[in-house]
Parts: structure tokens; C-alpha cells; sequence
């Protein structure tokens, strides 16, 4: 099903384009497609004062603020690259951007995202990013939950493994919200908002 509606106030929030994330090899798309097709989607919402919210993972060099709890797939684990958690060149540096940083999964729990959305009056969002069954999905299941009409971007997302972003684009965002192609949402972004 493509994407039927977008609100007056609808921001575009971008999961974890990020150096040492985008660098790591995806499926369906690579990280250069899904940055590229992200930048086409962010221009288009800045060029109608639209909000663009940029999400980056970063947790301290001791990894104190990290998600405790013991996983069958152990923790991430070891220091970090210096610079993984920078947002990519292409969609930084624009002063009107809000940035959140996130120490879990989802870009909602214990950031200020939320409260920077309804101040500024959004009620639905468009997400894209990497990886879709982890960052992407916890994000769009977490806006669900707050309320928010949530709409998936799903060329301008990707993941790990083709059957993991192919279980949450078939199997989960349907039952979130609408899903649509890069495309398809700048078109009706372009019939509503010009």
C-alpha cells in the first residue's frame, strides 16, 4: 500500500545515518542509497519549513550509558572509531535541524524527541534509516504507541540482512502506519504542502 495523507505538521526523522553505520555493509540498498534518497526527502521538507529531526547512536567511551541486560547475541561491546557517531556530511550542517542523540534502539526512549515534536506542533512523521529492523522499527513502533501517524520511507531504508528488513517492511509497518517510496511521499509531499 503506498502512502495516503501526510499532516500540515509532518518532520522527517532520520535513524542513525551515521560514519561507522553507514559504512557497514546493507541489503536491500547500501548506505549510499539510503543517505541519498534521506537527502532528497530532507531537502524537500526544509524547502517547506517542515521539521527534520537527524537521530545519531552514540553512548560514552566507557559504554556506562549503554543498554544493560544480558542478549543471546551478546552486547556491541569495545570502544568505537573515532567519529562513528558523526551524522554524514550530506545531511549535516543545516542550522534549522534538530539533532537527538539516542542510547537505545528507539529514537523516543530517554531523548527529548517527543517533546521537540509536539512543540512544533507534528502530529505524523516520515522515517527513514539504518537499520530498518532495529533503529527504523523500535522508532516507528514507539511513535505508533505516542500517537503520532507514522509513515516508512521504505527505499530510504535498509538492513543487515534482506529478510530482516523485508520482515518489518511486509510483516510490521503495515500495522504502524503506511509505507511508501522516496518518490511517492515527495509527490504528495509536493500535491499537499506546495
Amino acid at each position: 500500500m503506498t502512502v495516503t495523507a501526510l499532516d500540515p505538521r509532518t518532520a522527517l526523522v532520520v535513524i542513525d545515518l551515521q560514519a561507522g553505520i553507514v559504512a557497514a555493509p546493507t541489503e536491500p540498498y547500501s548506505g549510499a542509497e539510503v543517505v541519498a534518497r534521506s537527502v532528497e526527502l530532507a531537502d524537500a521538507f526544509r524547502a517547506r519549513g517542515l521539521p527534520v529531526v537527524l537521530v545519531r547512536v552514540s553512548f560514552a567511551a566507557d559504554g556506562a550509558d549503554a543498554v544493560p541486560g544480558r542478549t543471546e547475541a551478546g552486547g556491541a561491546g569495545g570502544p568505537r572509531p573515532e567519529g562513528w557517531d558523526v551524522v554524514v556530511d550530506e545531511l549535516a550542517g543545516h542550522p534549522g535541524d534538530i539533532t537527538v542523540t539516542k542510547r537505545n534502539w528507539g529514537a523516543f526512549h530517554g531523548t527529548g524527541l517527543d517533546v521537540q515534536l509536539r512543540r512544533r506542533g507534528v502530529t505524523q512523521i516520515v522515517l527513514t534509516g539504518i537499520a530498518t529492523s532495529i533503529g527504523v522499527e523500535s522508532t516507528a513502533r514507539a511513535a505508533h504507541e505516542h500517537g503520532y501517524h507514522v509513515t516508512l520511507a521504505t527505499d530510504a531504508m535498509t538492513d543487515m540482512t534482506i529478510e530482516a528488513h523485508r520482515g518489518s517492511v511486509e510483516r510490521i509497518f503495515p500495522r504502524l502506519g503506511e509505507t511508501g517510496t522516496t518518490r511517492e511521499i515527495l509527490e504528495l509531499l509536493a500535491r499537499t504542502h506546495d
